[in-house]
């Protein structure tokens, strides 16, 4: 078939008017205040990097960038918000990207599906978790917790059920042959307080957040859940060299805007955010809490999530971990 110079012309033209209202529109953002929301109670691991970044995100987008806590569910709460906002940049996701993972295998009447309904803007940074326990805990390795958690019951604090460190202890105590006692709670500052008065005895939680109690010595720190040690903390080993193989995991906190969202929007988010975390500023800020700097582009992002959720669909299977 012979296409003639008219036929290509008159079909470069309606391409680019199909594409004229996108790239408007992505020409125009942002024209009005963009909000970020943090799925989780004040003072987590994704709040305090909101906080961390939202004046300068705010400055170089010449917008203004509130940051708004809507937590509940684990975090399904806010991303459900996000899923069904209008997908236009305006309405910004910051959560740990693994738990968000999570909630398809943990969940059974999800109201979105994070897979179609979010898309990735880019990772932002990976805190380990730290497996703590209260100081009168007479454990100093995990060796010696698992051998106590057979004599005597242990209360383990969930910072929620169905989270990244919920299903991260799940896995440590299978593998290591633990038995603990699950404690829910709504979030991981109630859950870490708790555990500081030692209403529970062990936690896992983000090093971001976690960190400071152990640095003024009201957690004691047996563990951290990566593969290589933290040079903060140097003297801790890890999991995997106690004998959890390969073992990883912590919270990764990323940002994510509602499926449909203008290509152009998020490229413009994704640089001006790589730009931001890589900050001496910021970067600093974060290796000096326990978080190391991880950034992606938007399809990295995407392929991360689906990986993190079939690699964690089978513990939580194995488990038997299901709610509503």
């Amino acid at each position: 078939m012979t296409i003639s110079r008219r036929q290509v012309v008159l079909s470069a033209t309606g391409a680019l008017a199909l594409a004229a209202p996108v790239l408007a529109q992505a020409q125009a953002w942002p024209s009005k205040p963009i909000k970020l929301i943090v799925p989780y109670p004040p003072g987590g691991s994704s709040d305090i990097i909101a906080r961390a970044i939202s004046q300068l995100l705010s400055e170089a987008l010449k917008q203004s960038v509130i940051v708004e806590n809507k937590a509940g569910a684990n975090g399904n709460l806010g991303a459900d918000f996000v899923a069904k906002s209008a997908p236009d940049g305006y309405t910004l996701l910051l959560c740990d990207v693994g738990a968000l993972a999570i909630s398809p295998s943990v969940y059974t009447k999800l109201a979105f599906d994070p897979s179609k309904d979010l898309r990735g803007v880019t990772m932002l940074a990976y805190s380990p978790h730290m497996l703590v326990v209260h100081p009168s805990v007479p454990a100093n390795n995990l060796k010696e917790l698992v051998a106590l958690s057979k004599k005597t019951d242990l209360n383990f604090a969930v910072t929620a059920m169905g989270s990244a460190p919920h299903v991260a202890g799940v896995a440590v105590e299978r593998a290591s042959g633990a038995k603990w006692v699950y404690v829910p709670y709504k979030g991981g500052v109630q859950a870490i307080s708790d555990t500081i008065g030692g209403q529970t005895q062990v936690l896992m939680n983000g090093m971001l957040a976690t960190l400071p109690h152990v640095q003024s010595g009201k957690l004691k720190v047996l563990g951290i859940s990566k593969k290589t040690r933290m040079p903060l903390v140097g003297n801790v080993p890890t999991l995997a060299e106690q004998g959890l193989t390969d073992f990883e995991s912590g919270t990764w906190q990323g940002v994510l805007v509602a499926n449909g969202t203008p290509p152009a929007v998020i490229a413009r988010l994704n640089t001006e955010l790589i730009k931001i975390i890589r900050s001496a500023e910021i970067r600093a800020r974060l290796t000096g809490q326990g978080a190391e700097v991880v950034t992606m582009l938007p399809g990295e992002q995407d392929q991360f999530f689906n990986r993190e959720r079939s690699r964690w669909a089978k513990v939580v299977a194995d488990a038997n971990i299901q709610l509503d």
